[in-house]
C-alpha cells in the first residue's frame, strides 16, 4: 500500500474524509502473494451469500471504460464490513510477503513492493469515502462506528511490523540510496519518516500502547464527527412566509426547496450548515432571528446532549499528547509540524502573530463604520449575528456594491465553464461531459467529465462534480481522488471529484451563489488540477504537505476575477448580459472589504488549533480554554471563531488538519507572493511562460520535490510575508 494512503488513513481512520488517493503496493518474488489470483479467490468465495455478494462487488476491481471506474451504481452499503475485512486480510497477506522475503532489502524488493500493494483495501476506502461524506446513512454510521477501531488495530500491525521496517530502515540507510532518482530518494525517506514517526521504532509496552491509543482515538474521530452531522440534520428551523423580511428571492425559493426536501412543503427551511446559515444571516431583518441561527450554527456539537462534543475533545487531546510522548516529543504541535514547511510550532504562531494585531485592528474599524447604521436601528450593543447584516450595509453605503445584485451574475453552471475555460488556458485541458451513462455515479446530481490535453488529445482522467447540498452529505465543500497519476506499473489515468453543498435554486432556475461561495468553487477545482496534472512515478508521491497543498487551491481563485472570466462567464441569469463595468470596478475597489472579518475568524481558529496542540491537556476544559484563550489575544466580543472547538472538524473528525489548521495562512503567503508573479508578467495572469513553470515546478511535481525547492524553482527565491499583507489591506511593517 502506497504509504501515504496508509498513514493517511491511520490518523483519519474515524472519518477518511478529504483526499481518497489510490492505494497500489506489494511484491517481487516467489514468496510473494500473487494480489490478483488471491482477489479472484476471495471474490469466489463471498459470493454465496447477498450480503457477501454485496461484499464481492466491493472487492472487485473497477471495470467499464476509462481504464475502470467505481460502480457507484450498483455497490450496497451492506457488505462494507465483509469487505473491509476481506481487504485488509488481503493486504497484510501482501505486507508479510514483503516483511518475510528472504532476499536482502532492495528499493524494488521492498519500498516499490509496498507501492504496489493495497489496491484492494483502496477500492473499499473509495466507497467508504462517498458513504462517509456525500452519502452518509444510520446504516453506514454503525459500520463506521465498529470498523474504525479495527482499521486503526490493522494499520498499526503495518506500522509495527519489525520485520517490515527493517527492511524499509535497511533501504534508507543502505549504500543503494546513494544511487537512486531524487523522487526515488524522497519517496524512501517518505516511507522510512512515516514508519519512524508513528511507532515503528518503540518497543515492548510502549508500542503496544500506541497501538491502543490509535484505536481508541479511530473511535474518538468517527463519533465527533457523526455527532457534528447529527446537530447539522437535528436543528433545522422552518419559517413561515411572515419570517422572511430582507431575504431575496433566491434565498427564499432556497428554503422553499429544503423544507420541501424534508417533507415540510408550504414552509422555508434554515438548514444548520453554512451555506444556508450565511446568507439569512446577511439579509434577515429579523434579528431575533438571526440570532437564533447564529446560536444553532456555532453551538454544533456544544449542546450538553447526547452529541456534545467537549468530552470526546479532552480526552482526544489526551490521548495524542500522550502518544507523542511515547516518541520523545514536548507536545503534539512539535511531532505535527516536523515534517512540514512550517517545521516547528514557533514559526506557525510567528506567522500567526505577525497578522492578527491588523486583523483585529481593522475588525475595530469595521464594527464602528457599522454601528454608524446600527444604531439609526435602535441598536446599542453590537453582537455576532449583527456582523453579516450590517457589514452588507456598509459594502452598499461605501462602494454601492449589493452582494444580491452580484450574485445574480454567478450562476454554477456558468462558473463551472469558467474554471473549465481557465484549465484550458493554462493547464492545455478540454473537459467533455459524459451523457451517456458509461460512467456510474453515485446520486442524480453528480456530472462527469473526460479530460484530454486539447493538444495531443490524450485522456488524462476523469473529472466528477458533486454540487449541490442533501440530507446525508457533510456541510462544506472538499476534493478527492478515486485514482491518482501513476507511471511505475504503467500508467494510469486520475479520477478527481470535487464536492459542495450550494443549495438547489428553484425548479427550473439556475442555481445563484454568493462571491463567497464562487472564490471556493474554484478553490477547490485547483486541488482537483492538482491531481489531474501529477505527473509521478510512485503513488505515495501524489501526497502533499498540509501547509502547502492548500497553496494550488488558493492560487486559483485568483482567476476568478480575471477579465477573461468576468466578460464571458458572469452573465445575468436572466438577460444573458455579461457583468457591467461599473459592478465590476466595485468588485475590484471592495476587495479587501471586511478582510478584519475574514482574517480574524480564520486566525481565531487557527491559533486556538495550535494551543490546544502545544498545551498539556491534563487540565483543559474545552469551552473554558477556548474562550480564555481568546481573551488573552484581544479576540473583538463582535466575531466568534470560524470553526469553535466543538465542532471544528478539520481538527476533531481526523488528524488531517490538527494542529495545522494555520496551513492555510501558510500557504496564503506563497499564494499572494506567486500572483505577483503573474500580475508582474507581460501576459498577466494567463502569461504563457509562467503558466507554464506554474504547471511544471508546482503541479505536476505533487510531493515528490521538497515543496520549498518546488517554489523557489518556480519563483526564483522564497515568498515573503509582504504580499500577504499587500493583499489584505493590511499595514506592511518591519
Amino acid at each position: 500500500m502506497k504509504y501515504n494512503k496508509l498513514l493517511s488513513a491511520m490518523l483519519v481512520s474515524g472519518a477518511l474524509w478529504g483526499c481518497n488517493q489510490s492505494t497500489e503496493t506489494a511484491a517481487s518474488t516467489e514468496a510473494q502473494v500473487k494480489p490478483a489470483e488471491a482477489t479472484q479467490q476471495a471474490i469466489k468465495a463471498a459470493e454465496k451469500t447477498d450480503e457477501n455478494a454485496a461484499a464481492a462487488l466491493l472487492l472487485s476491481e473497477w471495470t467499464g471504460p476509462f481504464e475502470g471506474v467505481p460502480a457507484f451504481d450498483k455497490v450496497e452499503v451492506s457488505g462494507l464490513k465483509a469487505a473491509l475485512e476481506k481487504g485488509m486480510e488481503l493486504n497484510l497477506a501482501e505486507i508479510e510477503a514483503i516483511a518475510n522475503n528472504p532476499e536482502a532489502a532492495t528499493f524494488d524488493n521492498t519500498i516499490v513492493a509496498m507501492e504496489r500493494s493495497g489496491s484492494v483495501l483502496d477500492r473499499i476506502f473509495t466507497y467508504w469515502g462517498i458513504w462517509a461524506s456525500n452519502n452518509s446513512s444510520p446504516e453506514f454510521r454503525q459500520i463506521q462506528g465498529e470498523m474504525a477501531p479495527k482499521l486503526s488495530a490493522f494499520f498499526s500491525k503495518i506500522n509495527q511490523n519489525e520485520k517490515l521496517f527493517a527492511r524499509v530502515a535497511a533501504v534508507y540507510n543502505g549504500e543503494e540510496m546513494k544511487t537512486l532518482r531524487k523522487d526515488q530518494q524522497r519517496l524512501v525517506w517518505l516511507v522510512y519518516n512515516g514508519f519512524a514517526r508513528n511507532g515503528a521504532t518503540l518497543e515492548g509496552d510502549a508500542k503496544a500502547r500506541y497501538a491502543e491509543i490509535n484505536q481508541r482515538l479511530a473511535e474518538l474521530h468517527t463519533k465527533f464527527a457523526n455527532n457534528v452531522l447529527a446537530d447539522e440534520e437535528n436543528y433545522v428551523l422552518y419559517l413561515d412566509e411572515s419570517q422572511l423580511g430582507g431575504l431575496t428571492e433566491s434565498i427564499k425559493n432556497a428554503a422553499a426547496s429544503a423544507a420541501k426536501e424534508r417533507g415540510k412543503e408550504g414552509k422555508f427551511a434554515v438548514t444548520n450548515t453554512r451555506s444556508s446559515m450565511d446568507p439569512f444571516l446577511t439579509y434577515s431583518t429579523e434579528r431575533e432571528l438571526r440570532k437564533k441561527v447564529w446560536e444553532t450554527y456555532y453551538n454544533r456539537g456544544d449542546n450538553g446532549d447526547e452529541f456534545d462534543n467537549n468530552a470526546l475533545i479532552k480526552e482526544i487531546l489526551t490521548l495524542r499528547h500522550e502518544r507523542v510522548g511515547l516518541l520523545g516529543y514536548d507536545n503534539y504541535a512539535s511531532w505535527r509540524l516536523e515534517d512540514r514547511m512550517a517545521k516547528k510550532p514557533e514559526n506557525a504562531i510567528a506567522l500567526m502573530e505577525k497578522v492578527w494585531p491588523a486583523a483585529i485592528a481593522r475588525v475595530d474599524q469595521e464594527v464602528a463604520d457599522m454601528m454608524e447604521i446600527a444604531k439609526a436601528d435602535g441598536i446599542k450593543e453590537f453582537k455576532p449575528w449583527d456582523y453579516r447584516y450590517y457589514a452588507e450595509k456598509v459594502r452598499m453605503k461605501k462602494y454601492a456594491l449589493d452582494s444580491n445584485e452580484v450574485k445574480q451574475y454567478l450562476q454554477v453552471e456558468k462558473l463551472q465553464e469558467a474554471m473549465f475555460y481557465v484549465s484550458g488556458r493554462l493547464f492545455n485541458y478540454d473537459f467533455t461531459e459524459i451523457t451517456d451513462g458509461s460512467v456510474p455515479v453515485f446520486h442524480e446530481d453528480v456530472r462527469v467529465w473526460d479530460v484530454k490535453d486539447k493538444t495531443s488529445g490524450e485522456h488524462i482522467g476523469l473529472f466528477y462534480l458533486d454540487p449541490y447540498a442533501r440530507k446525508g452529505k457533510r456541510s462544506g465543500a472538499w476534493a478527492t481522488t478515486y485514482r491518482s497519476h501513476t507511471t511505475f506499473d504503467g500508467k494510469t489515468n486520475v479520477l478527481s471529484s470535487n464536492n459542495s453543498n450550494f443549495i438547489k435554486g428553484k425548479d427550473g432556475e439556475p442555481t445563484l451563489v454568493s462571491f463567497d461561495d464562487a472564490e471556493t468553487f474554484f478553490h477547490e477545482f485547483g486541488h482537483a488540477l492538482h491531481f489531474l496534472a501529477s505527473n509521478v512515478e510512485y503513488p505515495t508521491l501524489n501526497g502533499g504537505v498540509r501547509d502547502y497543498t492548500e497553496f494550488q487551491s488558493q492560487l486559483l481563485e485568483r482567476w476568478l476575477t480575471t477579465d477573461e472570466v468576468i466578460n464571458k462567464y458572469l452573465v445575468h441569469y436572466k438577460t444573458g448580459e455579461p457583468m457591467p463595468k461599473e459592478l465590476v470596478a466595485k468588485i475590484k475597489q471592495a476587495a479587501t472589504f471586511n478582510e478584519g472579518f475574514k482574517t480574524t475568524e480564520y486566525l481565531a481558529s487557527a491559533i486556538i488549533d495550535m494551543k490546544l496542540h502545544t498545551t498539556d491537556p491534563a487540565n483543559i476544559d474545552p469551552d473554558a480554554f477556548e474562550r480564555d484563550e481568546l481573551a488573552k489575544l484581544n479576540m473583538p466580543s463582535s466575531i466568534v471563531m470560524r470553526h469553535r472547538t466543538p465542532h471544528f472538524g478539520h481538527v476533531f473528525s481526523g488528524e488531517g488538519y490538527s494542529a495545522a489548521y494555520y496551513g492555510y495562512m501558510w500557504a496564503e503567503v506563497l499564494t499572494s507572493d506567486a500572483s505577483e508573479a503573474f500580475e508582474e508578467a507581460e501576459g498577466g495572469y494567463y502569461d504563457e511562460e509562467v503558466a507554464a513553470k506554474l504547471v511544471e515546478h508546482l503541479f505536476s511535481v505533487r510531493n515528490a520535490v521538497d515543496p520549498a525547492e518546488a517554489y523557489r524553482a518556480f519563483r526564483g527565491r522564497d515568498a515573503v510575508v509582504d504580499a500577504l499583507m499587500r493583499d489584505r489591506g493590511f499595514p506592511v511593517t518591519k
